[in-house]
């Protein structure tokens, strides 16, 4: 083997010239991953149900110095997936990095749930990234130079919750189901299948959680005596593990969760 690398270690990290597709890219985590992934010289094809949020995203990667293109569709059928994933080959020549960030939950207890919140939990997170990854494993399997799967697991995968999370929960295990067979499955394809496991970070919907209100103060207690480092997230806490799994540094890391969680998940 090489030892090339040795004379300058961050080319292991260069995703310049790599097109990205990242659906959810609307969403808190999706829109940061699109810029991360332009900030590092990549083309991305943003897909979501709003062209217009995706519009502005788009705009701000491009300021990034990426290339961006968008399409407003979610990845919750086939012909869909498969669309998205045409698109990619239509303006930038292929697929080499998917990170599948979109998702719901439903909070409710179980014996208040309606069943077709839970059947809509388990699509929009199991379903939808099985499809996705099928439609994009399809194109780089073709491609041959292999590829970077990233999925969107969660805390909640590996632990449960009391407050009504059996839909959430149960989800994310099944995207690391999934995520550990495609990697056993393309192991040896060049593609690796890998999913990013963070707990609170800042974003609108926990904005509540960050502010000094007493509601806030409690809430985050109470979650911080569980943390190691004793914080809770911010989006850069989430740009190195995303760049490591889309990244040539990750080459011989597959199959596994990467829990960008604080040490969360340890304790």
């Amino acid at each position: 083997m090489s030892d090339d690398f040795l004379k300058n270690p961050v080319s292991l990290f260069d995703v310049k010239g790599k097109v990205a597709i990242v659906t959810g890219a609307s969403g808190a985590f999706g829109a940061l991953s699109a810029k991360v992934l332009a900030g590092a010289g990549a083309n991305v094809v943003l897909a979501a149900s709003k062209e217009d949020e995706l519009k502005k995203v788009a705009a701000e990667c491009e300021a990034l110095g990426g290339k961006a293109a968008v399409i407003a569709l979610r990845p919750s059928s086939e012909a869909n997936c498969d669309k998205i994933v045409q698109t990619a080959v239509d303006k930038f020549g292929g697929v080499d990095i998917l990170v599948v960030a979109s998702g719901l939950n439903k909070v409710s207890k179980i014996v208040d749930q309606k069943v077709e919140d839970f059947l809509d939990v388990m699509d929009a997170n199991v379903s939808q990234s099985w499809l996705m990854a099928r439609a994009a494993g399809r194109q780089m399997l073709k491609q041959g130079r292999g590829g970077k799967v990233i999925l969107t697991s969660s805390a909640r995968g590996l632990l449960g919750h009391p407050a009504g999370y059996s839909a959430y929960c149960a989800s994310k295990s099944a995207v690391d189901g999934i995520t550990k067979a495609l990697g056993c499955e393309w192991g040896e394809t060049g593609i690796t299948v890998n999913a990013l496991g963070p707990t609170v970070f800042r974003s609108p919907l926990t904005a509540w959680m960050y502010e000094d209100t007493e509601r806030a103060q409690t809430v985050r207690k109470g979650f911080l005596s569980r943390v190691p480092k004793g914080r809770l997230g911010e989006p850069s806490d989430l740009a190195g593990p995303l760049l490591f799994l889309a990244s040539k540094a990750s080459d011989f890391y597959t199959g596994h969760i990467l829990y960008a969680d604080g040490g969360y998940t340890a304790g």
